[in-house]
């Protein structure tokens, strides 16, 4: 006889209640999970960017949030201190200090591979919308809020012979080699790289790596000057370097992604910006931030006009030309006129009131005086 639905077969059994969850805090639950997850393929799969050094009151929290490329400029200008036109909702930097500001900040950009093998111990998030960018903007926030001293602008991509100095970076790397004939001179006098590092399968007398070398002779330049003019780290104005090198990008063009010399091409860079990031922060005392952005390759080509290495940034124009506004003007001017205004209202006010002022009624000097008179 079956008595699955009869009553005197679940009495006495007490039933668990069922706690059902909220529709929306498990919408809340799957998109935080969709988006971890996006961010850790992301970050496996795609560009990266990655802190090699960073000040103590300079924080990046541990996480994969990633981070598109065309905000990287806004992430260096906040790293340093400066205000930004619009907010950077990304949750990697944490609020920094309000009294401290880095002295310098580093940027070196590697084309033709999306990650390096730094250190686990390193801050790395993952870049997407790899779309070519400069760091003029943060340049002219420091030449505008810094015109009285003198900041060190250094924007350099050897490969294109791009140049872009301001500032003291005019006469202290005056003798860095910029151009691509400059650099293969250097490379063939002592101390060059060819000398100093294992090259294994690379070959000095190819093509593509000899652009791969010089572009790791220049930051060893760089770094060697930086060493030799330490009294930057001690003017008040913060310095910023920017790099772009695309010398890995041409071996992996030439040989490939499993070549040993893509391998060996690798491990050399690799050490090599772990090094400038240490000569980096030595000179700066550790109060500079560092970051490598690895990219395979931009969505689309960036031209940028050079400028010459003696040239000086503080020329003026040929029609005497003043700056240009920036984007605190409009505060600035808000800020001046309401207070004028303020200022002509409270004037006209008093003004007005102590003209129409009765000194025997509504000063208390004259009416203790005539109370005085009287009582004698």
């Amino acid at each position: 006889m079956l008595l699955i639905n009869s009553p005197c077969h679940v009495t006495g059994v007490a039933r668990k209640p069922v706690h059902q969850k909220n529709p929306a805090e498990m919408n809340r639950t799957i998109i935080k999970t969709v988006f971890a997850l996006l961010g850790l393929l992301s970050g496996v799969l795609g560009d990266s960017l990655t802190v090699l050094r960073s000040p103590p009151y300079v924080t990046f929290q541990d996480g994969q949030w990633p981070i598109s490329g065309e905000k990287v400029p806004d992430l260096v200008a906040l790293t340093m201190g400066f205000s930004i036109r619009e907010d950077l909702d990304w949750p990697g930097l944490a609020a920094g200090s309000l009294f401290q500001r880095p002295r310098a900040n580093a940027l070196i950009v590697v084309r033709g591979l999306d990650s390096l093998d730094f250190p686990k111990n390193i801050s790395s998030y993952p870049l997407e919308n790899p779309v070519p960018f400069t760091l003029d903007s943060v340049a002219n926030t420091v030449h505008t809020l810094f015109a009285g001293s003198t900041p060190v602008v250094l924007q350099l991509a050897p490969s294109e012979e791009r140049l872009y100095m301001m500032g003291m970076a005019n006469t202290v790397f005056e003798d860095l080699p910029v151009t691509l004939q400059q650099i293969r001179g250097r490379l063939s006098q002592d101390g060059s790289v060819l000398t100093s590092l294992p090259l294994i399968s690379l070959s000095r007398n190819n093509e593509a790596d000899l652009l791969f070398l010089s572009e790791v002779q220049v930051l060893y330049d760089i770094s060697a000057l930086l060493q030799k003019h330490k009294h930057l780290a001690k003017d008040p104005a913060p310095d910023l370097y920017s790099l772009e090198l695309a010398g890995l990008e041409e071996i992996v063009r030439r040989y490939g992604t499993d070549s040993p010399q893509f391998a060996d091409a690798t491990r050399i860079l690799t050490s090599t910006l772990q090094k400038f990031a240490d000569d980096v922060a030595n000179v700066y005392a550790n109060n500079a931030v560092v970051e490598v952005v690895t990219v395979k390759t931009f969505e689309a080509p960036l031209t940028r006009k050079s400028r010459s290495i003696l040239q000086i940034s503080n020329q003026g124009s040929l029609y005497n030309l003043a700056y240009k506004y920036d984007y605190d003007y409009a505060v600035v001017f808000n800020i001046v006129l309401w207070l004028m205004i303020v200022l002509a209202l409270a004037v006209i006010v008093i003004s007005y009131n102590l003209w129409n002022m009765d000194p025997g009624y509504d000063s208390i000097i004259y009416r203790m005086t005539n109370q005085k008179i009287r009582l004698d």
